[in-house]
């Protein structure tokens, strides 16, 4: 009997030791692997993204405008309800002929898009974009490429602007 728990517990000891050593052989094949995936997935991306953009920036930008009020103080976009096809250039057009500021403010939107460029006067900003503000008299041109279908709301969202009427829809589709 003594030969047989001595055995016993080697065996037992082993198979911890061999059970042990394989988890940790596994767990370090799956760090491994989990970190190559995603460094492939990381090296991807900006090769994907120069792809992506030089063949938009070869398509042509379908030209919006926006006004964001008119010269009678109308709190409203004209026109309130856009719709924009996945896949494809904008370039829009936002001007306030109003004598008060305002907001382009479309968040979701903005998530849902890929943005070239934003330029007011001779500034271009890059980058992620959500809200824009225009100032009496100013233009803004957006130029964006819509990644993400659906509809989206747009508002203005200065204290009474949005009660009043300052809204909009937004709809990408496929």
């Amino acid at each position: 009997m003594k030969i047989y728990n001595h055995f016993y517990e080697i065996v037992i000891k082993s198979f911890t030791y061999l059970t042990h050593t394989w988890m940790q052989i596994l767990r370090r094949k799956y760090v491994i692997l989990t970190l190559f995936f995603s460094l492939n997935f990381i090296a991807a991306t900006p090769a994907m993204a120069a792809n992506l953009s030089n063949d938009l920036l070869k398509q042509p930008a379908t030209e919006i405008t926006i006004s964001l009020g008119n010269s009678a103080n109308e709190l409203k976009f004209e026109p309130n309800h856009l719709e924009f096809e996945a896949g494809k250039r904008y370039q829009l057009r936002l001007t306030n002929p109003s004598q008060l500021k305002h907001y382009f403010t479309a968040k979701d939107f903005a998530d849902g898009i890929w943005t070239q460029k934003v330029q007011a006067g001779k500034v271009e900003i890059k980058g992620a974009i959500h809200e824009l503000e225009l100032k009496p008299g100013a233009e803004a041109e957006w130029v964006f490429v819509p990644l993400k279908s659906g509809t989206y709301g747009l508002r203005c969202p200065i204290l009474g602007h949005t009660e009043a009427g300052m809204t909009g829809e937004i709809v990408i589709k496929n």
